[in-house]
């Protein structure tokens, strides 16, 4: 067996990371990342990764060596009103890292702010509303910015719309027995499957695409009601109850979400990285979903 050649040092491996590190070949790369906590950790080393345990609070010894052997780095560890945790506490780190050849930054279309619905591209100033909104756009500078210091790496920031995939989906809200139809005239939301994410973020690794920014969602942004109803529908399940938004008694951060309202467009995923989505509408996706599940499930599979 032979000894990886390329190193991939992850912060923060949740659900898009964990989908990304599948993809690659572990005979090419060797596989480094960082949990919030012990258990989070212990759980990475089980899958093969090297794991190391940064809250962001402060820096840790084992993570400067770990990305001083990086060639890779993603970045998924959310900001905060302080800055980004990562540049925080391991800027100095990564500026000096002697292997580094690109650097990927997972951020949200959330920084183009509430456009009443209206489209949007990349080619549009970053306007978030939100207070975490914010906090992105500002980690984003900073992350574009470490990168002009150096000029053999690429820095590239992915614009995520709504994230699902199994086990995360309108399939999933519905099998649980809670969903509901929110309506909310006009609100228009986009979304992502974690699978093309992991691809469109693996083809930039391994050097596809010029761009520094790209919006990273599926090609029909839709109301949430409609999601709902076509993944009951997958499952000849009853519909979900219809219930207007005022009415919906969201938590505060959910309510934050419907705050905005857009079309994203994702023209430089085709143009820039030579990619085709694996699912370019929810419905793909949620069908691909309800298919799995009903491949391992009796009891679901003449309901889809």
């Amino acid at each position: 067996m032979t000894s990886p050649t390329k190193s991939l040092f992850c912060f923060g491996v949740g659900f898009s990371a964990r989908h990304v590190i599948q993809r690659l070949d572990r005979n090419v790369w060797h596989i480094a990342g960082t949990s919030t906590s012990p258990d989070g950790a212990s759980a990475l080393t089980r899958d093969g990764i090297e794991s190391y345990v940064f809250d962001g609070s402060t820096a840790v010894p084992g993570v400067a060596e770990a990305v001083g052997r990086a060639s890779h780095i993603l970045v998924s560890a959310p900001p905060g009103a302080d800055g980004d945790p990562v540049l925080l506490n391991h800027s100095d780190d990564i500026r000096a890292a002697p292997h580094l050849e690109w650097i990927g930054y997972l951020s949200t279309i959330g920084v183009y702010g509430d456009r009443g619905g209206d489209w949007v591209d990349e080619t549009f100033e970053a306007a978030p509303t939100s207070r975490r909104s914010r906090f992105r756009a500002s980690a984003e500078a900073a992350w574009l910015e470490l990168a002009r210091h150096r000029e053999a790496v690429r820095c590239r920031v992915f614009r995520l719309a709504g994230i699902y995939g199994r086990g995360r989906s309108a399939i999933d809200t519905v099998l649980s027995g809670r969903a509901r139809r929110i309506v909310k005239p006009g609100q228009m939301f986009n979304r992502i499957h974690v699978e093309d994410i992991a691809r469109i973020v693996e083809a930039s690794m391994a050097g596809r695409g010029q761009e520094a920014i790209v919006n990273v969602t599926d090609n029909e942004p839709a109301p949430p009601q409609d999601v709902i109803a076509y993944a009951a529908e997958l499952l000849q399940a009853p519909m979900p109850p219809e219930v207007a938004f005022e009415d919906a008694d969201l938590s505060p951060m959910a309510q934050s979400f419907y705050a905005e309202s857009k079309r994203v467009r994702n023209g430089r995923i085709s143009a820039d990285l030579g990619l085709d989505l694996l699912y370019p509408t929810y419905r793909e996706g949620l069908a691909a979903i309800a298919a799995d599940y009903a491949a391992v499930s009796p009891s679901l599979a003449g309901r889809t």
